[in-house]
């Protein structure tokens, strides 16, 4: 095989420099070279192969001789289905195979060498984060590429014409859910001071965690969401909520 060097990778970095050498050969193969690869696959011929090479090379060939092989072989005999079925299927099927034989050879280098856990788990991540050569064979690598690309501008005009709409998430739950605490120190409270309770507005009745409360934003008292006859789904369409107290006062204001 005269685009094969015999060397051995052994750190995740070079196992996946070998990866993808061998990829890009095969890519090549299966894209701006097909019409080679095309002919060499003569179904007349006996059981072929393809393979890739780390200087990103590639070679239709028949298997290794030696038994076991020094490396994971490619899927044999792929030239037999070439005529039996489209050009594209045919291109397609090669191309799973040889995403296969990739990962074989990948995580041989692994295990030959010891990787432990963590080592396969990034040698792993490193090479999930190419395209697959069906992907990139098939034309799915662009599509994703294209829809990944849309959903981020759809997701990033989407946040600046709707500045207010994480805000008034934050602020639902602020307003709508219950008191909260003061801090320990703050204003330099005594401790007994501290433990006081919120009161609701309109009963004078403690607060309890069962129960839905609202706050006025003018006078900022809170209140049972019951005694102001309030409901949460209610609540949730209230831009500013004024207690009853406020409303009053505000309509008999001369």
């Amino acid at each position: 095989m005269d685009g094969a060097q015999q060397y051995n990778p052994r750190t995740v970095e070079e196992v996946f420099r070998d990866f993808k050498g061998r990829r890009a050969g095969l890519i090549k193969a299966l894209t701006t070279d097909v019409e080679e690869f095309y002919q060499q696959c003569d179904p007349e011929k006996e059981n072929l192969c393809l393979y890739g090479f780390p200087s990103e090379q590639w070679e239709v060939n028949l298997p290794a001789e030696e038994v076991p092989p020094e490396l994971p072989e490619p899927a044999l005999g792929i030239n037999f289905a070439r005529d039996g079925m489209q050009e594209k299927d045919w291109l397609s099927l090669v191309a799973v195979h040889s995403d296969a034989w990739l990962l074989s050879v990948a995580f041989y280098f692994g295990a030959r060498f010891g990787f432990d856990r963590a080592d396969r788990r990034r040698l792993f991540n490193m090479i999930n984060d190419l395209p697959t050569i069906f992907e990139v064979v098939s034309g799915t690598a662009k599509k994703q590429s294209k829809d990944k690309s849309s959903m981020s501008n759809h997701s990033s005009n989407k946040s600046k014409s709707n500045p207010k709409v994480t805000q008034r998430g934050s602020e639902s739950q602020t307003k709508y859910s219950r008191p909260q605490p003061k801090d320990e120190d703050e204003d330099g409270l005594d401790e007994d001071d501290e433990q006081g309770e919120t009161l609701c507005g309109a009963c004078g009745e403690n607060y309890a965690s069962d129960e839905f409360w609202i706050c006025c934003d003018i006078c900022e008292v809170w209140f049972h969401g019951k005694c102001v006859k309030i409901t949460p789904a209610r609540a949730e369409h209230i831009k500013q909520y004024k207690c009853p107290s406020c409303t009053s006062s505000k309509r008999t204001r001369p």
